[in-house]
């Protein structure tokens, strides 16, 4: 990777928004997230099918979210105290021990309450891993390319997560069976993680006098800053919409989609297709971001269009009494809109001159949060308001995050602007 050729004096992988010193780090990313997802589609279908209900599915979901969430805070602010490359081992080294034990003391036994304390014990592994590089990436690249560049580091984190883990699922599966597919996981996010931290050589020098005491500041500054800087945790709330519905729709939708006639392998086909979709603009979304502005693709490409499309997806398999050609469209345009939101990487640390660590905190935050926010939005409404029910209340959501992202302005765009700077300053408050 490091020896494409040079073009017109810059770098190749800088011209497309690739920081160079950190290429292999994102091939690291796209591995380590195949591992990852690769149980995504399946696992809730293979649990009901083994006697449990969907509330106990997404009861185990959300346990997993919530440690996500945890994780996905305390990424930007380890980064800060102890560097990008040893907190992302401490990713790999809790993912693997969580898998672990989640395949052997828990689902080869059917074994419910381990299951739940060793998929939570799992959720920590991933978020230390990837989104403690999506900060080494805020770092790395130059603000006019920093909304490819982190359109690109979606780009390979979905397309691992949710593409290549799917598409290797529906061989996997096949081949080795469910259990030992999960057991490949682990060589999956090693082979990730020996890119990421072995092949790419770059060193992040961090504060190099921390001590304990200003180690616990950094982590603390992860809370303190969306209080100094309101956007940022609006921002941190929209990331969290972003995404609520790609951790929602499996623990229901193939349930809804096979009530249609289509089956779980066909269903892990048409998720593939839709974030192969969504990876794509992904990184189109980043450079229509630099080029039209941030905040703007956030609101229409992002929170109207994926609320539309949100609805376009469930009630396709009904309207068109299970038209795969239909279906397979709605997909892909409601990938596209989740990849709408893609800006706020480049939007929410630019809120600050210091403490990009911290920002991006509360971003990661915002990513982890739907891992536990979808599957809980399930738990809790799928009974008295059912997939319907569910389905619209995560469109409201989308409409929301729309009209929050209004008031997330760059602050060279309130000095040109004194009224918008009192009309954020009121909707914060």
């Amino acid at each position: 990777m490091a020896q494409l050729s040079n073009t017109g004096g810059m770098h190749f992988l800088d011209k497309i928004g690739i920081p160079r010193k950190i290429a292999w780090g994102y091939l690291g990313i796209l591995i380590f997230m195949m591992g990852d997802g690769l149980e995504i589609g399946w696992l809730s279908p293979y649990l009901l099918d083994h006697g449990m209900t969907v509330q106990q599915s997404a009861s185990l979901f959300t346990a997993y979210g919530v440690t996500v969430a945890i994780a996905s805070w305390l990424s930007g602010v380890l980064v800060e105290a102890y560097g990008p490359k040893k907190t992302m081992l401490m990713g790999l080294l809790v993912y693997i021990i969580g898998t672990s034990s989640f395949i052997h003391f828990g689902i080869s036994e059917l074994a419910y309450g381990t299951m739940l304390i060793t998929y939570a014990i799992r959720g920590l592994g991933y978020p230390l891993f990837s989104y403690s590089f999506l900060v080494w990436i805020s770092y790395r690249s130059p603000k006019q390319k920093l909304g490819v560049a982190v359109g690109w580091f979606w780009f390979v984190f979905t397309g691992g997560l949710n593409v290549l883990g799917a598409y290797y699922s529906v061989w996997a599966i096949e081949a080795l069976g469910h259990i030992n597919t999960l057991w490949s996981s682990i060589f999956w996010v090693c082979l990730g993680a020996v890119l990421s931290l072995v092949i790419n050589r770059d060193k992040l020098e961090r504060k190099s006098n921390h001590d304990n005491v200003s180690k616990l500041k950094e982590l603390a500054k992860g809370f303190t800053i969306m209080k100094r800087e309101p956007k940022v945790l609006l921002g941190g709330i929209v990331r969290t919409i972003n995404t609520t519905s790609q951790f929602a729709f499996p623990v229901f939708l193939p349930t809804h989609m096979a009530s249609h006639g289509i089956s779980t392998s066909t269903w892990l086909q048409i998720w593939g297709v839709i974030f192969t979709s969504n990876i794509l603009f992904n990184v189109f979304f980043g450079l229509i971001g630099d080029k039209l502005g941030w905040r703007n693709t956030v609101i229409w490409f992002g929170g109207v269009s994926a609320g539309i499309t949100t609805l376009l997806l469930y009630y396709m398999p009904q309207l068109t009494q299970g038209n795969l050609t239909l279906i397979y469209i709605a997909g892909i345009l409601w990938g596209a809109s989740l990849a709408g939101y893609v800006p706020l990487s480049a939007l929410v640390p630019s809120l600050v001159k210091e403490d990009k660590g911290a920002a991006v905190a509360v971003l990661n935050l915002g990513a982890g949060l739907p891992v536990f926010v979808g599957p809980a939005i399930v738990g809790i409404f799928i009974g008295p308001l059912g997939n319907e029910g569910v389905v619209w209340i995560l469109v409201g959501l989308y409409f929301l995050s729309a009209f929050l992202t209004k008031f997330i302005t760059l602050p060279e765009e309130e000095k040109a602007s004194p009224a918008l700077k009192t009309k954020n300053k009121k909707a914060v408050n």
